[in-house]
């Protein structure tokens, strides 16, 4: 599974504004990975604030709007699994550039909760569930606020 070595980051995170930008595709793992994200940021003591958008592919456009919107940090979560089409290659790249480009260009820590599989079950597996694998929700929530004090310390 490739969440093996990832790092559990307790992070303080009282005083930040974080803004978490959820896609609405696929419900049930959209949930896990929310709730995930929100109960990590919930412990660090930061201020939550939850956006939903339809897709994956209009994350970019939100996580610009928040950090403008003097977001210490987005957490940008959603899911694309792959069909029979390329339809699945262009979502996962403009999400994937966009958000880094939204980061790059804003100084703003974007955490990339953003699952690109194969199937349902990889999905799943990576939702933070009952019985998955791994919680990326919280992984992503994780990141963005390390980064947040990293950056501080420049």
């Amino acid at each position: 599974m490739s969440g093996e070595g990832a790092p559990r980051l307790e992070i303080d995170g009282s005083g930040l504004r974080i803004v978490v930008i959820a896609a609405s595709w696929h419900q049930q793992v959209m949930d896990g990975l929310l709730a995930g994200a929100k109960a990590a940021l919930e412990r660090s003591g930061a201020t939550i604030e939850v956006i939903r958008v339809p897709g994956s592919f209009e994350l970019p456009v939100a996580a610009t709007r928040a950090a403008a919107a003097g977001a210490d940090a987005v957490v940008a979560l959603g899911v694309v699994i792959r069909g029979g089409t390329p339809h699945f290659d262009y979502v996962c790249q403009a999400a994937t550039t966009g958000l880094t480009e939204v980061s790059v260009r804003t100084g703003i820590p974007v955490g990339f909760g953003v699952l690109t599989c194969d199937n349902e079950q990889q999905a799943l597996d990576r939702a933070g569930l009952p019985g998955s694998i791994e919680d990326k929700g919280r992984e992503a929530a994780e990141a963005a606020l390390a980064t947040v004090r990293a950056l501080a310390a420049l």
